[in-house]
């Protein structure tokens, strides 16, 4: 589920190490901002994450070549700007739900966004979605009801924010193809870090409400806060650049498949963190996901 592509030859297997290991990065990285949640503010973590992780991704990204700084063209400003809110605002959504619902659930409703993006892109272009496209839709939609199961009295209106997550990603790497697809990824990856140094920023100006993931006032930084903060920098590059190899060497459908074992890792998180196993009907809705977002990069493949 990230994003960028390259018409270079394809290196499959290296590609595939890539998106492994970024998405084992990026879901151990959520499990920490999950475990921290109740001593470190949301603010405060975009702040000192994205303010760690800017000048690693600055010297790497002037490292590539002395072109590389013009590589945000002047054109796609406005939408990278665009793309960066979004995904700003989109794992706020994500963040947010992480302390009330296990992680694995989480995750899996978030990966609902191949299917917003096939609903999307098939709004965008005014064609049918496939019969491979409305089975993955019926199949997601099917998977988020067993995991959220509305019926039930446990069900709360939090819950739906991994979707809206999803629905805001969706719109992201639909407007990244449409209209950054000539920028460096790299580049648009600093882009988002700055975004979330100055959303952080933002959020801050509300800071001081006592128990509140999001608006909580600002933690003396020690040691233990320090080093959490390192190991969230660190998951977020890894999986940053991780997905940015991983979609320029790889087949864009394979990597794509293969970038769904953020649930495993997920659920591997959830059980060795925070003694999470989900209810049988949830692992029936993780499924029901997994196999919908397979099916959705099969017939996305299909009709490229």
């Amino acid at each position: 589920m990230r994003q960028v592509a390259s018409k270079k030859n394809h290196r499959t297997q290296l590609a595939i190490l890539a998106i492994v290991i970024s998405v084992f990065a990026l879901s151990l990285g959520d499990a920490v901002i999950k475990a921290t949640g109740a001593t470190l503010p949301l603010w405060q973590m975009y702040v000192l994450r994205s303010g760690i992780a800017l000048p690693v991704l600055l010297v790497i990204h002037l490292k590539r070549g002395p072109n590389r700084i013009e590589s945000i063209r002047i054109e796609s400003m406005l939408w990278v700007f665009i793309r960066s809110v979004l995904l700003v605002v989109m794992w706020l959504c994500y963040y947010v739900a992480l302390p009330i619902m296990p992680l694995s659930l989480a995750a899996a409703a978030y990966y609902t966004a191949p299917i917003f993006i096939i609903i999307l892109t098939a709004v965008g272009t005014r064609k049918v979605p496939s019969f491979f496209a409305f089975v993955a839709i019926i199949l997601g939609f099917c998977g988020v009801i067993f995991i959220l199961r509305p019926e039930t009295t446990a069900f709360s209106l939090v819950s739906l924010l991994p979707v809206v997550a999803a629905f805001l990603y969706a719109l992201a790497m639909v407007l990244t193809s449409v209209k950054c697809r000539s920028d460096d990824p790299i580049a648009l990856v600093i882009a988002l870090n700055i975004a979330f140094v100055v959303g952080g920023c933002i959020l801050g100006l509300w800071s001081g409400a006592e128990n509140s993931f999001v608006f909580g006032a600002w933690v003396p930084i020690n040691i233990t806060l320090l080093a959490v903060v390192v190991i969230l920098a660190v998951t977020s590059i890894v999986g940053s650049i991780g997905a940015a190899i991983a979609y320029q060497d790889g087949p864009p459908a394979t990597i794509a498949a293969f970038d769904y074992t953020y649930l495993v890792f997920s659920l591997i998180w959830g059980l060795l963190f925070f003694s999470e196993m989900p209810e049988w009907v949830a692992l029936i809705g993780i499924v029901l996901i997994f196999l919908a977002g397979i099916l959705s990069l099969y017939s996305s493949s299909d009709t490229n």
